[in-house]
């Protein structure tokens, strides 16, 4: 054999021992992290009962940061007190126990999906109603352990919680709901709950809320103690103003329209009895429909609301419009029965009247022609006056002051409802309004 083909053999050779060398070394890196697996969580050498030990190993309490990504808020019920609320939740602490070799640099973390493989905290959330944890593909959790021991918790969840709300202002208020974790067993002793420092809270962009718009959130602190201990929280709340177009359109506007409708009344002829009659019940049922689907809505609180004031008033006006009515419709009639028989005998005297005169005026003219055409101070017959005539055809009856003052109520009642419920309005802008600032 040459030198040559020696020199090509050996050059193969060496190929394939480089290229079996780099495969044993891609398995044998995967083995490694079994390896580290295993002897860090093996058996007797890891139990996930005891915590881990406070910073740099002293007896202290366990330190576990806590930072969350708020992805959706579905629904915020008012009649419920409550709000929906789908999160990324993350845990993280260190556990010197957990350390291990990261073959310089190559591993970077080991990653697992059994929780119970590990120490936990024992966090819940204290204002929960419902909630559940995520599993379609997979189960929607990890733990990442780093090489110096720090393990990091992440898990996809859902909310239900409870925010009680103060609905004073409804629907000019601004609510403000939180989201409290706490541990349940251990004491502040052995275990603390930090946020995550730089920016513990983060929020989806583009955060749509129906009939809400989330204005801020804040991060604090609520420890509680018991007869038990003290054991750490942590809170965070959300700031939510009430979108206030809705409600000007769905509600605020119609109870307007139906006010005005029902002062059409007041331009109504008073004998128009089934028209202004019809219009008045029919505004009154419709305002008292629209109340009660305000109500049915909200909780049963023992306060006032601000929509109460407003359809409680409205409501008010549309009745006083009836009541408007019967009032006019009494003036009219009341007492018509009593004068019938006084304004019949001034009738008769007035014919007699009319006819008394002008049988004064035949008589006159009879005697002008029987007299002598020579006479000379004949005195000519006195002549009737036309103005009082002309009176007497229309006289100033009992009846025509009865008409004149139920006309005269409705002409009051056109200018009076008006100016009072734009009065009503300038208060109760004016007031709720700058009660929304004052709380803001």
């Amino acid at each position: 054999m040459g030198t040559g083909h020696y020199f090509w053999a050996l050059f193969y050779f060496a190929s394939l021992c480089s290229a079996s060398l780099a495969n044993n070394a891609k398995i044998n890196f995967r083995e490694k992290e079994k390896k580290v697996l295993d002897q860090i969580l093996g058996a007797g050498k890891y139990d996930a009962r005891i915590r881990p030990s406070g910073i740099n190993g002293t007896d202290g309490p366990a330190i576990v940061r806590i930072n969350l990504f708020v992805r959706s808020i579905m629904t915020i019920s008012d009649i419920k007190m409550e709000y929906s609320v789908q999160l990324t939740f993350r845990e993280q602490w260190t556990d010197e126990r957990l350390k291990f070799d990261d073959i310089q640099g190559r591993l970077k973390y080991l990653t697992l999906t059994e929780a119970n493989r590990v120490w936990m905290p024992d966090l819940f959330f204290s204002n929960e109603k419902e909630g559940h944890f995520h599993n379609i593909i997979m189960p929607n959790v990890y733990i990442r352990i780093f090489p110096n021991g720090s393990v990091l918790y992440s898990i996809r969840i859902s909310l239900t919680l409870a925010c009680p709300m103060n609905l004073k202002l409804y629907p000019l208020d601004r609510q403000i709901c939180s989201l409290r974790m706490a541990s349940y067993g251990w004491t502040t002793n052995d275990l603390v709950f930090l946020w995550k420092e730089g920016d513990p809270v983060q929020v989806v962009k583009n955060l749509h809320l129906p009939r809400f718009t989330l204005e801020k959130f804040l991060t604090d602190y609520c420890n509680s103690k018991t007869n038990t201990g003290e054991y750490s929280c942590l809170k965070v709340d959300l700031l939510f103003k009430r979108e206030f177009s809705y409600y000007l359109i769905q509600i605020y506007i119609p109870c307007c329209m139906l006010v005005i409708v029902s002062w059409v009344s007041f331009w109504l002829d008073q004998g128009a009895v089934p028209a202004r009659v019809s219009l008045g019940v029919t505004t009154l049922l419709t305002m008292a429909t629209q109340t009660s689907g305000i109500n049915a809505s909200l909780p049963p609180v023992s306060y006032t609301k601000a929509i109460d004031v407003w359809t409680g008033v409205c409501l008010t006006f549309v009745f006083g419009a009836l009541l408007e009515f019967a009032l006019v419709n009494y003036a009219s009639r009341s007492g018509l029965n009593k004068p019938n028989r006084a304004a019949d005998m001034h009738k008769e005297n007035l014919k007699k009247k009319r006819r008394d005169l002008e049988q004064a005026s035949l008589d006159a003219a009879s005697d002008l022609l029987d007299t002598d055409s020579n006479a000379t101070f004949a005195m000519p017959p006195k002549r009737p006056n036309c103005c009082k005539t002309w009176l007497s055809k229309f006289p100033t009856s009992w009846l025509d002051i009865q008409c004149s003052r139920s006309k005269r109520i409705d002409v009051i009642s056109r200018i009076t409802f008006p100016l009072v419920f734009a009065l009503f309005n300038l208060v109760y802008w004016s007031t709720y309004l700058f009660r929304e600032e004052e709380d803001e």
